[in-house]
């Protein structure tokens, strides 16, 4: 029997009042404050290996960053390492440095709307209700999956958990999921999601992201 890979993603919109999007608002701006430290480095060092900058800068940034809390200072390494893979290896980048050998790398440039990463350790999901960190305090929201969703995360691998803000203003978290097994159906709400080289050249740096060349 083939086995088959198959990837997800379940949004889940959070029914916020003007506080709590305050709170998640504040948040996001401190997340892209420590990116923005967290980059120059990179470009600096050449080092975007998620496990290498931890070792490097995380005592630096939990420092320098102590409301953010220790989990999501990691959080927010992971989202520049994630980008700078993104912009500095994709073979469709033209930022990637193999097309410009010895040129300085592009810096990176987190805006205040950027996503935010959460984990098991800053998320967690109980039956009918989610709860996750601010920097205020934990956060709860009521939370009603439909059967289908409740199956895909039985049975498939949590890869992220990203807190975006919606055009409408509302604050949305986006679960993304692989599964091998064939029997988990995504649902209409559920679509698979392409994987990184499957990304879009036209598509390919995030609107929250700025990208400057050095002179």
């Amino acid at each position: 029997m083939l086995t088959s890979y198959m990837n997800f993603q379940i949004r889940v919109p959070l029914d916020a009042t003007a506080t709590q999007r305050a709170r998640l608002g504040a948040l996001r701006v401190v997340f892209a404050q420590v990116c923005n430290q967290l980059a120059p480095h990179v470009q600096q060092s050449r080092v975007w290996n998620r496990v290498a900058l931890h070792h490097l800068h995380y005592r630096a940034l939990r420092a320098q960053f102590p409301t953010l809390g220790s989990q999501m200072v990691c959080n927010a390494i992971y989202a520049v390492s994630k980008m700078a893979r993104l912009i500095y290896q994709h073979p469709e980048s033209p930022f990637n440095p193999a097309y410009k050998p010895g040129a300085a790398l592009a810096l990176l440039r987190f805006a205040d709307n950027c996503p935010v990463y959460f984990d098991r350790h800053t998320l967690s999901i109980k039956p009918g209700q989610l709860s996750l960190f601010t920097m205020d305090g934990r956060m709860h929201f009521d939370l009603t999956l439909s059967q289908d969703k409740l199956a895909i995360f039985e049975q498939a691998k949590l890869r992220e958990i990203v807190l975006n803000e919606r055009a409408d203003q509302v604050f949305e978290l986006s679960f993304y999921l692989d599964s091998v097994d064939h029997t988990v159906l995504p649902d209409r709400d559920a679509p698979a999601v392409p994987r990184l080289e499957g990304a879009a050249p036209d598509g390919l740096i995030p609107e929250y992201v700025s990208v400057e060349v050095a002179p």
